[in-house]
């Protein structure tokens, strides 16, 4: 969240994965988002020792784009006590299963952007997902699929379909997998234990 990149994007020591820390701060309510980014990295530089540089790695990936016969998604209903898109802070990320998780998901996800679902895609799917679709509004997504790299099959009449189909099927959008040079942050230093308040 501080950098603004998605979970494929950072390249960390795997104690990173699974500690936890409660993090308690104010900020100001006039804070942009990219205010409230370098708010954040100055406390990871400052609490935590991080030292980290960019790189551009070549991997592959999937593009979420708008299938031949067009969306099939239903613009959001406008809601005026929704917080303004620079406001205090970027959105946490959708939640979804566990990583690893193989099996059936049931997403109902309202207001949802394409660029936000294909951050939620990039969790479900074997591959990292960008947004390709040039869809700009807001759409409230229900999908019913099954993920992980190797999902059970399942014979009965109403069963989901492996996420890829049911994207295509549900949404009347397609993932489509290529190769892309990505930007990756790469962590050289992190301390476990942050310095004390």
């Amino acid at each position: 969240m501080a950098y603004g990149i998605s979970r494929y994007q950072l390249s960390a020591p795997d104690w990173l994965s699974t500690t936890r820390f409660n993090i308690t701060a104010r900020v100001p309510a006039s804070a942009t988002t990219n205010e409230y980014r370098l708010m954040l990295q100055g406390l990871l530089t400052e609490r935590f020792k991080l030292a980290l540089h960019h790189e551009r790695k070549e991997m592959q990936i999937a593009e979420l784009v708008v299938a031949k016969n067009g969306p099939k998604l239903k613009e959001s209903a406008p809601d005026p006590s929704a917080p303004v898109p620079d406001g205090l802070q970027p959105p946490p990320p959708r939640a979804g299963p566990p990583p690893g998780y193989h099996g059936a998901v049931n997403l109902n996800l309202p207001r949802e952007s394409m660029e936000r679902f294909a951050a939620l895609l990039s969790g479900l799917y074997d591959q990292p997902v960008i947004d390709g679709t040039e869809l700009t509004g807001l759409y409230d997504v229900t999908l019913r699929a099954l993920v992980g790299s190797n999902p059970p099959t399942v014979d009965a009449p109403n069963a989901p379909l492996p996420l890829i189909d049911a994207v295509q099927e549900q949404l009347g959008l397609k993932l489509v997998s290529k190769k892309s040079s990505v930007d990756v942050l790469v962590v050289d230093h992190m301390e476990k234990t942050p310095t004390e308040n």
